[in-house]
């Protein structure tokens, strides 16, 4: 499962303080839980670079290393050397002279990510990936599939996003039992899971891999199935 911790970035009026208040006393064990590996990147699927939150301190709280590989895609963090929690709990990244770069908000069961109309994202990636799925880069034709390659059902995602984020989908009319009794009809995409849903509250739920294909959550329990794109 893709672990949500961190949310997008907003590069907008407002977002930046040249004196930050910081969270001085912040427990040893979440600041290790904290830490990691992140891919930080634009919602609008454009993409991102990878930064470690490390534990080891630094001006202004924590270090981060890797900022200098933003200089292409997101060049404003390559000063990036430092994060923390803020007094009201929410991440921020600063620069050496405790200049805040990004305040990211979380919001329970998504991404820490800014706020405004150009968020950014700070979440977990597999190895080898540069930005976030989108709705409109999800669009075409895919399959359900056993691992060992029994089709299940075919399904169509469609580039209509609405004002909740979510957009249509169809399934054949010839999808097993299990995939047509949940009259999937429309579909969400928050960091690297996927979301298969009804009108009626069912659901299915998935996490990107690598290749870009999906899997089913761990958490939905039952037999195993992967999305894979249609050729």
């Amino acid at each position: 499962m893709i672990r949500l911790s961190i949310r997008s970035l907003v590069l907008a009026a407002g977002v930046f303080a040249s004196v930050p208040v910081l969270a001085d006393d912040v427990d040893a064990d979440i600041i290790k839980a904290q830490a990691g590996s992140y891919l930080l990147a634009p919602a609008d699927g454009t993409p991102g670079c990878r930064i470690t939150l490390e534990t080891t301190t630094a001006i202004g709280g924590y270090a981060i290393s890797g900022a200098d590989g933003c200089s292409k895609a997101l060049p404003h963090f390559v000063g990036a050397s430092a994060w923390n929690f803020g007094d009201d709990g929410n991440l921020i990244v600063l620069d050496a002279t405790r200049k805040v770069l990004a305040r990211f908000i979380e919001s329970e069961g998504s991404p820490l990510a800014t706020e405004g109309d150009q968020p950014l994202l700070l979440l977990d990636a597999p190895d080898g990936v540069d930005r976030v799925p989108t709705v409109a880069s999800l669009a075409g034709e895919w399959r359900l599939k056993r691992p060992a390659g029994q089709l299940i059902c075919a399904v169509t995602l469609q580039d209509k996003q609405g004002e909740d984020g979510n957009a249509p989908m169809s399934p054949a009319r010839d999808c097993d039992k299990a995939i047509a009794n949940l009259h999937l009809s429309l579909f969400h995409v928050e960091g690297f899971g996927l979301v298969l849903m009804s009108t009626d509250g069912s659901s299915l739920s998935f996490d990107m891999k690598p290749d870009g294909s999906f899997e089913k959550s761990p958490d939905e329990g039952g037999k195993p199935l992967v999305m894979i794109r249609s050729p």
